[in-house]
Protein backbone atom coordinates (compact mmCIF):
# COMPACT_ATOMS: atom_id res chain seq x y z
CA UNK A 1 0.00 0.00 0.00
CA UNK A 2 3.08 2.40 0.90
CA UNK A 3 4.78 1.17 -2.11
CA UNK A 4 1.97 2.01 -4.61
CA UNK A 5 1.09 5.43 -2.90
CA UNK A 6 4.95 6.80 -3.22
CA UNK A 7 4.67 5.73 -6.88
CA UNK A 8 1.74 8.06 -7.07
CA UNK A 9 3.28 10.87 -6.19
CA UNK A 10 6.47 10.50 -8.62
CA UNK A 11 4.25 10.47 -11.49
CA UNK A 12 2.17 13.62 -10.08
CA UNK A 13 5.77 15.87 -9.35
CA UNK A 14 6.75 14.50 -12.88
CA UNK A 15 3.46 15.90 -14.70
CA UNK A 16 3.91 18.92 -12.62
CA UNK A 17 7.57 19.40 -13.51
CA UNK A 18 6.68 18.62 -17.54
CA UNK A 19 3.47 21.03 -17.33
CA UNK A 20 5.76 24.32 -16.04
CA UNK A 21 8.55 23.16 -17.99
CA UNK A 22 6.36 23.52 -21.04
CA UNK A 23 4.75 27.17 -19.65
CA UNK A 24 8.65 28.33 -19.07
CA UNK A 25 9.07 27.63 -22.86
CA UNK A 26 6.49 29.19 -24.13
CA UNK A 27 6.75 32.08 -21.69
CA UNK A 28 10.50 32.67 -23.22
CA UNK A 29 9.07 31.55 -26.85
CA UNK A 30 6.60 34.57 -26.59
CA UNK A 31 9.61 36.88 -24.78
CA UNK A 32 11.33 36.48 -27.44
CA UNK A 33 8.85 37.33 -30.48
CA UNK A 34 7.74 40.11 -28.44
CA UNK A 35 11.25 41.78 -28.51
CA UNK A 36 11.95 42.39 -24.71
CA UNK A 37 14.34 40.53 -23.78
CA UNK A 38 18.12 40.60 -25.69
CA UNK A 39 18.76 37.93 -28.56
CA UNK A 40 20.64 35.18 -27.40
CA UNK A 41 24.26 35.44 -28.92
CA UNK A 42 25.78 33.48 -31.64
CA UNK A 43 26.65 29.90 -31.61
CA UNK A 44 29.97 31.29 -32.41
CA UNK A 45 30.43 33.68 -30.16
CA UNK A 46 31.62 32.77 -26.39
CA UNK A 47 29.73 34.22 -23.05
CA UNK A 48 33.25 36.31 -21.78
CA UNK A 49 33.26 37.73 -25.40
CA UNK A 50 30.30 39.07 -24.70
CA UNK A 51 30.51 40.11 -21.12
CA UNK A 52 33.88 41.82 -22.49
CA UNK A 53 32.13 43.91 -25.31
CA UNK A 54 29.45 45.15 -22.84
CA UNK A 55 32.59 45.91 -20.76
CA UNK A 56 34.19 48.16 -23.94
CA UNK A 57 30.74 49.68 -24.28
CA UNK A 58 30.27 50.99 -20.64
CA UNK A 59 33.67 52.34 -20.83
CA UNK A 60 33.32 54.29 -23.93
CA UNK A 61 30.10 55.94 -22.10
CA UNK A 62 32.27 56.92 -19.81
CA UNK A 63 35.11 58.27 -21.67
CA UNK A 64 32.81 59.99 -23.76
CA UNK A 65 29.67 60.94 -21.64
CA UNK A 66 26.57 62.86 -23.16
CA UNK A 67 27.59 66.41 -23.55
CA UNK A 68 24.07 67.32 -22.58
CA UNK A 69 24.84 66.20 -18.48
CA UNK A 70 28.49 67.61 -18.70
CA UNK A 71 29.01 70.83 -20.53
CA UNK A 72 28.49 73.14 -18.04
CA UNK A 73 30.18 70.91 -14.73
CA UNK A 74 32.78 68.50 -16.30
CA UNK A 75 35.83 68.21 -14.02
CA UNK A 76 38.01 68.85 -16.78
CA UNK A 77 38.91 72.45 -18.06
CA UNK A 78 37.47 73.76 -21.45
CA UNK A 79 40.09 74.49 -24.35
CA UNK A 80 38.61 77.81 -25.94
CA UNK A 81 39.19 79.20 -29.36
CA UNK A 82 38.26 82.66 -28.41
CA UNK A 83 39.26 83.85 -25.14
CA UNK A 84 38.23 87.71 -25.42
CA UNK A 85 35.37 87.33 -23.54
CA UNK A 86 37.76 86.30 -20.43
CA UNK A 87 40.41 89.00 -21.07
CA UNK A 88 37.57 91.72 -21.07
CA UNK A 89 37.89 92.79 -17.97
CA UNK A 90 37.44 96.43 -16.70
CA UNK A 91 40.46 97.96 -16.35
CA UNK A 92 42.11 98.94 -13.30
CA UNK A 93 43.09 102.58 -13.23
CA UNK A 94 46.26 103.65 -11.06
CA UNK A 95 47.35 107.26 -10.02
CA UNK A 96 50.16 107.84 -7.37
CA UNK A 97 50.34 111.82 -6.34
CA UNK A 98 53.36 113.16 -5.18
CA UNK A 99 53.07 112.35 -1.23
CA UNK A 100 53.00 108.99 -2.32
CA UNK A 101 48.97 108.67 -1.96
CA UNK A 102 47.44 106.14 -4.60
CA UNK A 103 44.55 106.09 -6.20
CA UNK A 104 42.72 103.17 -7.90
CA UNK A 105 39.31 103.03 -9.98
CA UNK A 106 37.25 100.59 -11.82
CA UNK A 107 34.91 101.99 -13.64
CA UNK A 108 31.54 100.25 -14.53
CA UNK A 109 29.08 103.06 -15.98
CA UNK A 110 26.16 100.19 -15.94
CA UNK A 111 26.67 100.00 -12.78
CA UNK A 112 23.92 101.58 -10.51
CA UNK A 113 25.93 102.41 -7.33
CA UNK A 114 29.73 103.20 -6.87
CA UNK A 115 31.57 102.38 -3.80
CA UNK A 116 35.11 104.39 -2.46
CA UNK A 117 36.66 103.48 0.30
CA UNK A 118 40.51 104.14 2.22
CA UNK A 119 42.78 100.80 2.79
CA UNK A 120 45.42 101.59 5.16
CA UNK A 121 48.57 98.97 5.57
CA UNK A 122 48.63 98.82 9.16
CA UNK A 123 47.73 96.56 12.10
CA UNK A 124 48.61 95.19 15.87
CA UNK A 125 52.65 93.97 14.44
CA UNK A 126 53.35 97.82 14.03
CA UNK A 127 52.00 98.78 16.76
CA UNK A 128 54.22 99.19 20.21
CA UNK A 129 53.52 96.55 22.98
CA UNK A 130 52.13 98.56 25.91
CA UNK A 131 49.57 101.12 22.82
CA UNK A 132 48.80 97.56 20.45
CA UNK A 133 45.30 97.54 20.20
CA UNK A 134 44.90 101.03 19.31
CA UNK A 135 44.13 100.12 15.62
CA UNK A 136 41.34 98.16 16.66
CA UNK A 137 39.74 100.82 19.06
CA UNK A 138 40.51 103.47 15.83
CA UNK A 139 37.47 101.71 13.76
CA UNK A 140 35.38 102.18 16.21
CA UNK A 141 35.76 105.23 16.74
CA UNK A 142 36.38 107.01 12.91
CA UNK A 143 32.12 107.54 12.26
CA UNK A 144 31.39 108.88 15.70
CA UNK A 145 31.82 112.92 15.17
CA UNK A 146 34.40 114.93 13.32
CA UNK A 147 34.73 118.58 14.35
CA UNK A 148 32.35 119.64 11.56
CA UNK A 149 29.73 116.96 11.96
CA UNK A 150 28.26 115.58 15.26
CA UNK A 151 27.61 111.63 15.29
CA UNK A 152 23.83 112.24 13.86
CA UNK A 153 24.84 114.84 11.16
CA UNK A 154 27.48 112.75 10.26
CA UNK A 155 25.33 109.44 9.79
CA UNK A 156 22.72 111.44 7.99
CA UNK A 157 24.78 113.23 5.10
CA UNK A 158 26.59 109.62 4.91
CA UNK A 159 23.84 108.08 4.35
CA UNK A 160 22.41 110.40 1.70
CA UNK A 161 25.45 110.91 -0.31
CA UNK A 162 29.02 109.33 1.02
CA UNK A 163 32.02 110.47 -0.67
CA UNK A 164 34.43 112.95 0.75
CA UNK A 165 33.07 112.53 4.27
CA UNK A 166 35.99 109.54 4.54
CA UNK A 167 38.35 112.39 4.16
CA UNK A 168 36.76 114.22 7.11
CA UNK A 169 36.32 110.94 8.75
CA UNK A 170 39.89 109.94 9.02
CA UNK A 171 41.63 113.68 9.30
CA UNK A 172 39.11 115.49 11.43
CA UNK A 173 37.46 113.02 14.01
CA UNK A 174 37.10 114.88 17.07
CA UNK A 175 37.08 111.78 19.54
CA UNK A 176 35.28 112.86 22.41
CA UNK A 177 35.59 111.41 26.12
CA UNK A 178 31.99 109.93 26.03
CA UNK A 179 32.65 108.12 22.86
CA UNK A 180 35.94 106.55 23.79
CA UNK A 181 34.19 105.16 27.11
CA UNK A 182 30.83 104.14 25.25
CA UNK A 183 32.95 101.99 22.82
CA UNK A 184 35.34 100.86 25.38
CA UNK A 185 32.58 99.05 26.71
CA UNK A 186 31.38 97.92 23.60
CA UNK A 187 34.98 96.34 23.09
CA UNK A 188 35.63 94.76 26.09
CA UNK A 189 32.05 93.21 25.96
CA UNK A 190 32.92 91.38 22.34
CA UNK A 191 36.45 89.79 23.69
CA UNK A 192 34.43 88.04 25.91
CA UNK A 193 32.29 86.34 22.71
CA UNK A 194 33.49 84.53 19.84
CA UNK A 195 35.53 81.10 21.20
CA UNK A 196 36.56 81.06 17.08
CA UNK A 197 38.68 84.43 18.03
CA UNK A 198 40.11 83.71 20.42
CA UNK A 199 41.74 80.37 19.07
CA UNK A 200 42.94 81.94 16.53
CA UNK A 201 44.44 84.95 18.93
CA UNK A 202 46.02 82.45 21.09
CA UNK A 203 47.15 80.55 17.97
CA UNK A 204 49.24 83.31 16.72
CA UNK A 205 50.48 84.31 20.20
CA UNK A 206 51.88 80.64 20.18
CA UNK A 207 53.54 80.55 16.85
CA UNK A 208 54.94 83.94 16.50
CA UNK A 209 56.09 84.34 20.42
CA UNK A 210 58.52 86.80 20.81
CA UNK A 211 57.45 88.87 17.87
CA UNK A 212 55.29 91.47 17.07
CA UNK A 213 53.08 89.34 14.78
CA UNK A 214 51.82 87.54 18.24
CA UNK A 215 49.85 90.27 19.58
CA UNK A 216 46.20 90.41 19.37
CA UNK A 217 44.43 93.06 16.93
CA UNK A 218 42.42 93.63 19.80
CA UNK A 219 44.76 94.36 22.56
CA UNK A 220 45.08 93.30 26.13
CA UNK A 221 42.58 94.34 28.50
CA UNK A 222 45.05 96.41 30.48
CA UNK A 223 45.87 98.64 26.71
CA UNK A 224 42.30 98.96 25.85
CA UNK A 225 41.12 100.62 29.73
CA UNK A 226 43.96 102.52 29.00
CA UNK A 227 43.79 104.12 25.73
CA UNK A 228 42.47 107.68 25.70
CA UNK A 229 42.12 110.74 22.75
CA UNK A 230 45.93 111.57 22.28
CA UNK A 231 47.05 107.77 21.68
CA UNK A 232 44.60 108.12 18.85
CA UNK A 233 45.66 111.01 17.49
CA UNK A 234 49.30 110.02 17.81
CA UNK A 235 48.57 106.32 15.91
CA UNK A 236 46.59 108.36 13.05
CA UNK A 237 50.04 110.27 12.42
CA UNK A 238 51.86 107.89 12.73
CA UNK A 239 49.92 104.56 10.50
CA UNK A 240 47.67 106.55 8.32
CA UNK A 241 50.49 107.94 6.52
CA UNK A 242 50.30 108.77 2.46
CA UNK A 243 52.66 105.97 1.54
CA UNK A 244 50.90 103.04 3.68
CA UNK A 245 47.47 104.27 2.33
CA UNK A 246 45.04 103.15 -0.81
CA UNK A 247 41.93 105.12 -2.35
CA UNK A 248 39.94 102.47 -4.13
CA UNK A 249 36.66 102.79 -5.83
CA UNK A 250 34.60 100.38 -8.48
CA UNK A 251 31.09 100.92 -9.94
CA UNK A 252 29.67 103.71 -11.37
CA UNK A 253 32.48 106.42 -11.34
CA UNK A 254 35.24 108.10 -13.33
CA UNK A 255 38.40 107.65 -12.45
CA UNK A 256 39.93 111.51 -13.37
CA UNK A 257 36.61 112.83 -10.94
CA UNK A 258 37.67 110.36 -8.02
CA UNK A 259 41.18 111.77 -8.36
CA UNK A 260 40.16 115.42 -8.46
CA UNK A 261 38.36 114.78 -5.30
CA UNK A 262 40.95 113.31 -3.34
CA UNK A 263 43.25 115.83 -3.99
CA UNK A 264 41.00 118.52 -2.78
CA UNK A 265 39.67 117.02 0.70
CA UNK A 266 42.77 114.56 1.82
CA UNK A 267 44.94 116.98 1.90
CA UNK A 268 46.26 116.49 6.01
CA UNK A 269 47.80 113.38 5.40
CA UNK A 270 51.36 112.53 6.91
CA UNK A 271 54.01 112.64 4.67
CA UNK A 272 55.97 110.19 6.65
CA UNK A 273 58.09 107.61 4.29
CA UNK A 274 58.36 104.78 5.85
CA UNK A 275 56.83 101.88 4.57
CA UNK A 276 55.58 98.23 6.80
CA UNK A 277 58.33 97.08 4.58
CA UNK A 278 60.84 98.23 5.97
CA UNK A 279 59.14 97.83 9.92
CA UNK A 280 58.64 94.07 9.07
CA UNK A 281 62.63 93.37 8.73
CA UNK A 282 63.46 95.39 11.76
CA UNK A 283 61.27 93.13 13.29
CA UNK A 284 60.46 89.90 11.17
CA UNK A 285 57.94 87.16 12.67
CA UNK A 286 59.57 84.16 13.42
CA UNK A 287 57.44 80.73 13.54
CA UNK A 288 57.79 78.97 17.10
CA UNK A 289 56.85 75.14 17.23
CA UNK A 290 54.51 75.19 20.19
CA UNK A 291 51.45 75.03 22.04
CA UNK A 292 48.48 76.77 24.44
CA UNK A 293 46.00 75.09 26.18
CA UNK A 294 43.11 76.44 28.27
CA UNK A 295 41.50 73.64 30.09
CA UNK A 296 37.28 74.82 30.60
CA UNK A 297 35.17 71.92 31.28
CA UNK A 298 31.99 73.98 31.86
CA UNK A 299 31.84 74.07 28.19
CA UNK A 300 30.25 71.86 26.18
CA UNK A 301 32.49 71.47 22.78
CA UNK A 302 36.09 71.82 22.20
CA UNK A 303 38.00 74.52 19.97
CA UNK A 304 41.16 73.87 18.97
CA UNK A 305 43.70 74.82 15.59
CA UNK A 306 46.55 73.06 14.50
CA UNK A 307 48.98 75.45 12.34
CA UNK A 308 52.20 74.83 10.43
CA UNK A 309 54.06 77.86 8.87
CA UNK A 310 52.57 79.21 5.95
CA UNK A 311 53.99 81.43 2.74
CA UNK A 312 54.20 84.99 2.35
CA UNK A 313 51.75 87.05 0.59
CA UNK A 314 54.13 86.79 -2.39
CA UNK A 315 55.75 84.05 -2.12
CA UNK A 316 55.39 82.38 -5.26
CA UNK A 317 54.12 78.87 -3.39
CA UNK A 318 51.21 80.89 -2.18
CA UNK A 319 48.82 79.80 -5.12
CA UNK A 320 49.21 75.84 -4.53
CA UNK A 321 48.68 76.66 -0.50
CA UNK A 322 45.31 78.19 -1.66
CA UNK A 323 44.57 75.03 -3.87
CA UNK A 324 45.80 72.98 -0.82
CA UNK A 325 43.48 74.70 1.44
CA UNK A 326 40.21 73.94 -0.96
CA UNK A 327 41.41 70.37 -0.92
CA UNK A 328 41.05 69.84 2.56
CA UNK A 329 37.90 72.02 2.36
CA UNK A 330 35.34 72.56 5.09
CA UNK A 331 32.52 70.90 6.71
CA UNK A 332 29.77 71.77 9.24
CA UNK A 333 26.62 69.66 11.00
CA UNK A 334 24.18 72.70 9.70
CA UNK A 335 25.57 72.64 6.08
CA UNK A 336 23.38 70.82 3.52
CA UNK A 337 26.47 68.39 1.79
CA UNK A 338 26.99 66.44 5.25
CA UNK A 339 28.93 63.53 3.77
CA UNK A 340 28.86 64.04 0.15
CA UNK A 341 31.47 66.38 -0.24
CA UNK A 342 34.17 66.81 -2.59
CA UNK A 343 37.12 66.81 0.41
CA UNK A 344 38.04 63.17 2.13
CA UNK A 345 38.70 65.04 4.72
CA UNK A 346 35.39 66.31 4.77
CA UNK A 347 33.87 62.95 4.18
CA UNK A 348 35.82 61.10 7.06
CA UNK A 349 33.82 64.02 9.37
CA UNK A 350 30.76 63.75 7.57
CA UNK A 351 30.51 60.02 8.10
CA UNK A 352 31.87 59.02 11.62
CA UNK A 353 30.03 62.53 12.65
CA UNK A 354 33.27 63.45 14.64
CA UNK A 355 32.93 67.41 14.87
CA UNK A 356 30.46 70.08 14.77
CA UNK A 357 32.81 72.27 12.30
CA UNK A 358 36.16 72.03 10.31
CA UNK A 359 37.44 74.12 8.08
CA UNK A 360 40.79 74.34 6.63
CA UNK A 361 42.86 77.91 6.71
CA UNK A 362 45.60 79.85 5.17
CA UNK A 363 46.43 82.91 6.43
CA UNK A 364 48.68 84.66 4.74
CA UNK A 365 51.14 88.53 5.67
CA UNK A 366 54.03 90.41 4.42
CA UNK A 367 56.84 88.29 5.57
CA UNK A 368 55.10 85.10 7.34
CA UNK A 369 51.64 83.02 7.54
CA UNK A 370 49.74 79.46 8.67
CA UNK A 371 48.23 76.60 6.99
CA UNK A 372 46.21 74.59 9.27
CA UNK A 373 43.27 73.45 10.50
CA UNK A 374 40.79 74.48 12.76
CA UNK A 375 37.59 72.68 14.42
CA UNK A 376 35.05 72.20 16.91
CA UNK A 377 33.69 68.69 18.40
CA UNK A 378 32.77 67.14 22.08
CA UNK A 379 35.40 65.91 23.64
CA UNK A 380 35.40 62.62 23.71
CA UNK A 381 35.97 62.97 19.62
CA UNK A 382 39.19 64.82 19.70
CA UNK A 383 41.76 61.96 19.61
CA UNK A 384 39.63 60.64 16.37
CA UNK A 385 39.35 64.01 14.88
CA UNK A 386 43.19 64.89 15.55
CA UNK A 387 44.37 61.72 14.02
CA UNK A 388 41.62 62.46 10.70
CA UNK A 389 42.93 66.00 10.77
CA UNK A 390 46.62 65.31 10.86
CA UNK A 391 46.17 61.98 8.51
CA UNK A 392 44.62 63.96 5.80
CA UNK A 393 47.09 66.56 5.82
CA UNK A 394 50.39 64.64 6.30
CA UNK A 395 49.01 62.64 3.03
CA UNK A 396 49.73 66.18 1.01
CA UNK A 397 53.00 64.93 0.88
CA UNK A 398 52.77 61.61 -0.29
CA UNK A 399 49.20 61.00 -2.07
CA UNK A 400 47.33 63.34 -4.16
CA UNK A 401 44.94 62.30 -7.32
CA UNK A 402 44.70 64.24 -10.14
CA UNK A 403 40.79 64.62 -10.12
CA UNK A 404 40.80 65.96 -6.38
CA UNK A 405 43.63 69.10 -7.41
CA UNK A 406 41.20 69.38 -10.26
CA UNK A 407 38.14 69.49 -8.17
CA UNK A 408 39.82 71.88 -5.56
CA UNK A 409 41.03 74.63 -8.69
CA UNK A 410 38.04 74.68 -9.79
CA UNK A 411 36.40 75.18 -6.40
CA UNK A 412 38.67 77.84 -5.71
CA UNK A 413 38.30 79.90 -9.05
CA UNK A 414 34.23 79.67 -8.33
CA UNK A 415 34.80 81.25 -4.90
CA UNK A 416 36.91 84.01 -5.85
CA UNK A 417 35.17 84.85 -8.90
CA UNK A 418 31.81 84.94 -6.53
CA UNK A 419 33.45 86.91 -3.93
CA UNK A 420 34.44 89.86 -6.19
CA UNK A 421 30.47 90.22 -7.16
CA UNK A 422 29.64 93.76 -6.75
CA UNK A 423 31.21 96.87 -6.65
CA UNK A 424 32.25 96.57 -2.44
CA UNK A 425 33.78 93.39 -3.08
CA UNK A 426 35.96 94.78 -5.82
CA UNK A 427 36.72 97.44 -4.63
CA UNK A 428 37.59 96.02 -1.41
CA UNK A 429 40.03 93.64 -3.73
CA UNK A 430 41.88 96.80 -5.55
CA UNK A 431 42.76 98.21 -1.93
CA UNK A 432 44.17 94.69 -0.45
CA UNK A 433 45.87 93.71 -4.01
CA UNK A 434 47.62 97.07 -4.37
CA UNK A 435 48.82 97.01 -0.41
CA UNK A 436 49.67 93.21 -0.60
CA UNK A 437 50.93 92.79 -4.50
CA UNK A 438 51.75 96.49 -5.16
CA UNK A 439 49.33 96.17 -8.27
CA UNK A 440 45.97 94.74 -9.35
CA UNK A 441 46.23 91.23 -10.36
CA UNK A 442 43.84 90.86 -13.28
CA UNK A 443 41.68 87.57 -12.68
CA UNK A 444 42.63 85.77 -16.20
CA UNK A 445 46.24 86.02 -14.86
CA UNK A 446 44.93 84.57 -11.06
CA UNK A 447 42.85 81.95 -13.10
CA UNK A 448 45.98 80.76 -14.85
CA UNK A 449 48.19 81.13 -12.04
CA UNK A 450 45.50 78.74 -9.96
CA UNK A 451 45.50 76.07 -13.21
CA UNK A 452 48.89 75.66 -13.26
CA UNK A 453 48.68 73.67 -10.14
CA UNK A 454 48.58 70.15 -10.20
CA UNK A 455 49.27 67.18 -8.41
CA UNK A 456 52.64 67.52 -8.50
CA UNK A 457 52.96 70.67 -7.34
CA UNK A 458 50.60 70.23 -4.25
CA UNK A 459 53.17 67.40 -2.74
CA UNK A 460 56.32 69.74 -3.83
CA UNK A 461 54.44 72.59 -1.82
CA UNK A 462 53.60 69.59 1.14
CA UNK A 463 56.77 68.79 1.11
CA UNK A 464 57.92 72.06 1.94
CA UNK A 465 55.36 73.80 4.43
CA UNK A 466 54.45 70.47 6.12
CA UNK A 467 56.40 66.88 5.78
CA UNK A 468 58.15 66.53 9.28
CA UNK A 469 57.16 70.27 10.10
CA UNK A 470 56.78 72.11 13.55
CA UNK A 471 53.52 73.15 14.53
CA UNK A 472 51.46 74.98 16.35
CA UNK A 473 48.52 74.22 17.89
CA UNK A 474 45.84 76.07 20.03
CA UNK A 475 42.65 74.39 21.99
CA UNK A 476 40.16 75.71 24.57
CA UNK A 477 37.04 74.01 26.62
CA UNK A 478 37.32 70.45 27.95
CA UNK A 479 40.29 69.36 26.01
CA UNK A 480 41.68 66.86 28.12
CA UNK A 481 41.58 63.97 25.92
CA UNK A 482 43.34 65.94 23.32
CA UNK A 483 46.87 64.16 22.26
CA UNK A 484 49.63 65.91 23.39
CA UNK A 485 52.06 67.96 20.99
CA UNK A 486 54.74 64.71 20.35
CA UNK A 487 51.68 62.64 19.16
CA UNK A 488 50.81 65.50 16.33
CA UNK A 489 54.34 66.30 15.64
CA UNK A 490 54.75 62.82 14.80
CA UNK A 491 52.18 62.38 12.15
CA UNK A 492 53.22 65.07 10.45
CA UNK A 493 55.71 62.62 8.40
CA UNK A 494 55.58 58.62 7.86
CA UNK A 495 58.17 56.15 7.67
CA UNK A 496 58.33 55.32 3.81
CA UNK A 497 60.57 51.99 3.97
Amino acid sequence: MATNQTLNLIRRSRKLFSSSTRSIRCLSTSSALTGTSPPPPPPNVMNYDRLAEETETKIKKLENPDSRFLQYNSPHPVVLSDYSRILAAPETKVTTLENGLRIATESNLAAKTATVGVWVDAGSRYECEGTHGTGHFLLHMLFEGTEKRPVRVLEEEIANMGGHFLADCLQNSCFSEDQIVKQRDVILRKMAEGEEEAIFDHLHATAFQYSPLGRTVRGPDANIKAITKKHLESYVMRHCTARRMVIAAAGNVKHEDVVNQVKKHFTKLSTDPTTTAELAELEPAIFTGSEVRIIDDDVPLAHFAVAFSGASWTDPDTIALMVMQSMLGTWSKSAGGGKHMGSVLAQRVGIDVIAENMRAFNINYKDAGLFGVYATCNPDCLDDLGYAIMYEVSKLSYRVSKEDVIRARNQLISSLILNIDGTSPVAEDIGRQLLTYGRRMPVAELIARIDAVDASTVKRVANRFIFDRDIAIAAMGPIRKLPDYNWFRRRTYKNRY
